[in-house]
């Protein structure tokens, strides 16, 4: 044999017997999975929807006579409290429409005008006309009547010079 040809015979036999002992050649490795889809964002939540509220952001009141409903506002557009069943004046006593400001409160007010009819936590925000409580369903002589409850937090929340709107 020649020294090449024994060379051949010599690497065979030596690969056969790599490949019989489990001394094979390194596999190569399986290749990386894709990456994964990034994960969805949820969507952030909604803002509180202000479209609700008729009156200006400033108003730290707001009466919408047509919807019979009030609200407090922190003066800047955030509702604190309501929306409230609320009844403004009838036709022959209507509640006036526009933008006022609080002059002066009473706790147990009573009307002089109406034979000392008792009018709580009354909220004065233009002459002779206030929120107070009352009953809700029914119509007043100007004022804005509110429930018992609703009174008692107009009356804690409202200062004298804050802003009361009321809308049509």
């Amino acid at each position: 044999m020649t020294p090449a040809r024994r060379l051949a015979v010599l690497a065979a036999g030596t690969l056969s017997a790599a490949a019989v002992g489990g001394m094979a050649a390194p596999a190569q490795a399986a290749p990386e999975p894709p990456p994964a889809p990034p994960a969805p964002v949820a969507p952030a939540p909604a803002a509180p929807a202000r479209a609700e509220v008729p009156c200006a952001p400033t108003a730290r009141a707001c009466v919408d006579l047509s919807a019979h409903k009030a609200w407090l506002t922190d003066g800047a557009g955030h509702v604190t409290y309501g929306p409230v069943a609320a009844r403004g004046g009838s036709r022959s006593d209507p509640t006036p429409v526009g933008t006022f400001t609080v002059s002066w409160k009473d706790r147990d007010h009573l009307s002089r005008q109406f034979d000392n009819a008792p009018m709580p936590n009354s909220v004065f925000f233009a002459p002779g006309i206030a929120f107070h409580g009352g009953n809700p369903s029914e119509n007043s002589n100007g004022c804005v009547h509110l429930g018992q409850k609703s009174s008692a937090a107009f009356f804690g929340a409202l200062r004298e010079g804050d802003l009361v709107q009321v809308v049509p």
